[in-house]
């Protein structure tokens, strides 16, 4: 509805009711000015006071009618009524009768509408410029239509081009035209000085220009948001959030700034998933981006750990996006967090069909032998995917070790060692390569090489645990060296001391070189800390400390 809302020049407050109008009608012209829910909420509030002092006044409730409709609170028909109602209390009031006919024409009810806009024509004289445009748009429609005839063209005419030049004496459209004008002229003076003062990189000055602009023009939106930039510029993240957060209160429509909280949201504040899940459901109210909104909310409902409403939200952003490779992995990825591997397998192999690039893909055929691998143990399946990785990317040196892993639980030592020595190859500085090496190498019985992967993973990465704990293994239980072992075992288990099994070979190291105490002292450790790893056999390490002292 267009119809202006414009205070009184020098109008004296004498009683409550008006009092209530003028808030009223202060707070709906800011909102047509600002657009801000602040606004609206304030001017609903004030006409229904207004009612509740005296239910007599038409004005309300016409006003009233049009605030409600944009909240969405009521229905055109609902509109309808309460227009009825103002035009029941005072027939002669020219802005009933214009209110009543817009919301006929929303209807679809031109008819009638043409009816109230004659009304408000003929009962507001010289200031009748607006019902005379509404009037006219009214016949453009019938014209549109190709329902009219030659006298509805004339009409239109004549409306159009009266109402065109009466509203030059329209004194409440002109008055609002020129408060717009000096708000717009204003926002853009504030604007374009904090602009300035940004590519001068005067930070401190653009951000006082933008305080300036947000107090003296109705545009607190636009400035919050400039001054949000400025800060997130100026990696002043908590100011950044709150700037975001006033703009997006001031007005929750703007799905820019609703956008920018989201994100921050997520990237800086990763400990306010619910907050940020609330940002990414607000934005799936515009409609738009619903693919990306959904593909978002999957990943924070993983963090979450919630399983169910991850796999929902990929499968619905899947869905709007069928042809999106990440969609389907992450989907995929979803199935397995919720163990619905039959559901991970065929989207893995969607997302692998897809195949956006190389490396990428690489990766999601690990993550699918894997699959293949560990829980179907179907092994030709797993190594036909790890070798389709490996085509896909030579240098993924995770898909060439699992492969490797393969061949060893299938107990294939030979594929195994010449797998892992290609990805060595590769890369000659990955520790993993050459602890996974040794261990094939012991399994193999080749003592001397595998001491050799171990001491070489240990040189380039001395804090890895299992390469220690292995190569103690193979002094103790190879070299028939304990005394040698239990320098590699104290090791493992100094830098994990949760390390159960490094612990259960250090009591047998001592136990080797018959110092029975430590001995004693390491299993007692092993079996306090299998109570919560349960890694071996309790049964055996009883065993093994009661035969200390047999």
């Amino acid at each position: 509805m267009t119809e202006q809302v414009i205070t009184p020049i020098a109008t004296s407050v004498c009683n409550p009711v008006e009092k209530k109008l003028e808030e009223a009608r202060i707070a709906h012209e800011k909102y047509l000015i600002k657009q801000q829910d602040n606004d609206l909420e304030k001017a609903i509030e004030c006409y229904i006071d207004a009612i509740k002092l005296n239910p007599s006044i038409s004005e309300s409730y016409y006003r009233l009618a049009s605030l409600l409709l944009i909240k969405g609170q009521i229905s055109v028909d609902g509109a309808l009524e309460q227009c009825k109602t103002a035009v029941s209390l005072e027939p002669t009031n020219p802005n009933a009768h214009l209110y009543t006919g817009y919301f006929q024409c929303l209807q679809g009810d031109f008819r009638e509408a043409e009816k109230e806009f004659t009304l408000a024509i003929n009962g507001s004289g010289i200031n009748s410029a607006r019902p005379r445009l509404f009037l006219s748009k009214v016949l453009l429609n019938r014209i549109q239509n190709k329902s009219s005839s030659p006298v509805d063209i004339v009409k239109f005419l004549y409306y159009f081009l009266s109402g065109s030049m009466m509203i030059m004496w329209d004194c409440p459209s002109i008055k609002m035209f020129y408060k717009f004008l000096a708000n717009d002229f204003s926002v853009f003076s504030y604007k374009t000085l904090g602009e300035t003062f940004e590519k001068m990189k005067l930070f401190p000055t653009a951000l006082d220009a933008y305080s300036k602009g947000l107090e003296k023009t109705a545009q607190g939106n636009l400035f919050y948001q400039k001054m949000g930039d400025l800060s997130l510029e100026c990696n002043d993240i908590a100011s950044s959030l709150e700037c975001y957060k006033k703009a997006y209160k001031m007005n929750p429509k703007d799905r820019d700034v609703l956008i920018k909280l989201a994100t921050l949201s997520q990237t800086y504040f990763p400990e306010n998933v619910d907050v940020t899940i609330d940002y990414y459901n607000a934005l799936l109210e515009f409609g738009i981006d619903l693919d990306k909104i959904y593909y978002e909310l999957g990943h924070l409902y993983l963090k979450k750990s919630d399983k169910i409403h991850a796999v929902s939200a990929f499968k619905l952003a899947e869905e709007l996006n069928p042809e999106n490779p990440y969609y389907n992995n992450s989907l995929a990825f979803a199935y397995v967090k919720a163990e619905l591997y039959d559901d991970a397998i065929e989207y893995y192999q969607k997302a692998i069909k897809l195949n956006p690039d190389s490396e990428w893909t690489s990766i999601v055929c690990h993550a699918l032998g894997a699959i293949y691998a560990e829980i179907k143990e179907n092994y030709q399946a797993a190594e036909a995917t790890f070798n389709a990785g490996m085509i896909l990317d030579p240098n993924n040196i995770d898909i060439q070790l699992s492969l490797g892993d393969l061949f060893m639980v299938q107990n294939d030592l030979d594929k195994a060692i010449k797998v892992y020595c290609d990805a060595i190859t590769v890369d000659p500085l990955n520790f993993l390569s050459y602890a996974k090496t040794g261990l094939a190498l012991w399994e193999k019985d080749y003592l001397e090489e595998s001491v050799v992967a171990f001491h070489k993973s240990i040189e380039l990465n001395p804090n890895f645990e299992i390469a220690q704990n292995n190569l103690g293994v193979v002094y103790l239980d190879g070299y028939g060296d304990p005394k040698a072992s239990i320098e590699y075992f104290k090791n493992a288990v100094d830098i994990n001391p949760n390390y159960t099994l490094a612990y259960y070979n250090l009591a047998r190291a001592y136990q080797a070189v018959g110092d029975k105490s430590h001995a004693a002292e390491y299993y007692q450790m092993t079996m306090d800390l299998n109570k919560i790893t349960e890694e071996l056999d309790d049964k055996d390490i009883r065993k093994r400390l009661y035969e200390l002292f047999e």
